[in-house]
């Protein structure tokens, strides 16, 4: 009997020796959050500056989604917008994935989740922001330059060659066409129509302002942005996680896979570096253009 009474009690011993030899996301009982980081500017760039893209963060996305005994998933978001092909394919694939798992979203925005940057944070069950973070911009914009009357001061003589009678619509080396920039502001508004549609329905019974208050391309601090129903709450990740999931929560951070390859690829990684070094001079140009429209998408905001 004493010893059928030792080997009940062995056993459990054993499993808990076993299960401190585990990595601890996967011992039992212990609350997991993996954690996303989304950040930059929103779609392509250059080959060697590249956006965020869904491509770039599906299978990060697919990893955190896939974490052994998550209670959810949390999005880091830092992103003052772009492409809004993009952020709409971003966040119907985080919500896909939220589905499909049965876990909650809890999105934290550092500094600036705007514009397109914002519409993927509405892929969030609840969106938690510092005091100081900007949040909103819920619009389109477009811009370019006209060059015509410089290429005159220089000597240079137009020469463009279409068919199609709208092909060469808003080429900023001609004068600019009226009935051009009707057609550019209907699409605008086609593609906000569907921005806030998604706002709408995303934060549905939340929102606590009007459409014309809202919906202009505006954006809001913190606290502001929680009062019109834009965010849920003023929070942190590790005080709000630890607060939900207990002081011992763990939160890995799903980092997107690297190497040389993915920087053949033309994706952001220890090999990009190098690659870009191959390039030498020739990418110069298009890597500062890019550099330049960078610092400006972030500048509007403050940042």
């Amino acid at each position: 009997m004493s010893e059928q009474k030792s080997d009940r009690t062995g056993l459990p011993g054993l499993m808990d020796r076993l299960q401190s030899l585990l990595p601890a996301r996967l011992r039992r009982g212990a609350a997991v959050v993996p954690v996303v980081r989304l950040s930059g500017v929103i779609g392509a760039v250059t080959p060697l500056r590249p956006g965020m893209t869904l491509s770039g963060v599906a299978k990060t996305l697919e990893r955190a989604f896939a974490t052994k005994n998550a209670k959810a998933v949390a999005l880091v978001i830092n992103s003052p917008g772009g492409s809004p092909v993009q952020s709409r394919q971003i966040y119907l694939r985080i919500r896909q994935l939220a589905a499909e798992k049965s876990l909650p979203v809890l999105v934290f925005v550092e500094d600036v989740a705007a514009s397109g940057g914002y519409m993927i944070a509405c892929a969030g069950d609840e969106i938690y922001c510092d005091p100081s973070s900007i949040l909103g911009s819920i619009g389109v914009v477009g811009g370019s330059f006209g060059f015509q009357e410089a290429i005159k001061k220089i000597g240079v003589e137009r020469r463009l060659y279409t068919a199609g009678s709208h092909k060469a619509m808003l080429d900023p080396f001609l004068p600019e066409n009226p009935d051009d920039v009707a057609r550019l502001k209907s699409i605008q508004r086609e593609i906000h129509a569907i921005f806030i549609a998604l706002v709408k329905q995303s934060r549905s019974g939340r929102l606590k302002g009007p459409d014309d208050e809202l919906f202009t391309g505006e954006y809001w601090a913190g606290e502001t942005s929680v009062k019109l129903g834009l965010a849920d709450g003023i929070g942190d990740l590790r005080s709000t996680l630890r607060a939900r999931y207990g002081e011992k929560v763990l939160t890995p951070v799903i980092a997107p896979s690297g190497g040389l390859l993915s920087g053949l690829l033309g994706r952001r990684s220890p090999g990009a570096g190098s690659l870009a070094a191959l390039d030498g001079i020739s990418g110069l140009p298009d890597d500062l253009i890019s550099a330049l429209e960078t610092r400006a998408i972030w500048a509007k905001f403050g940042f």
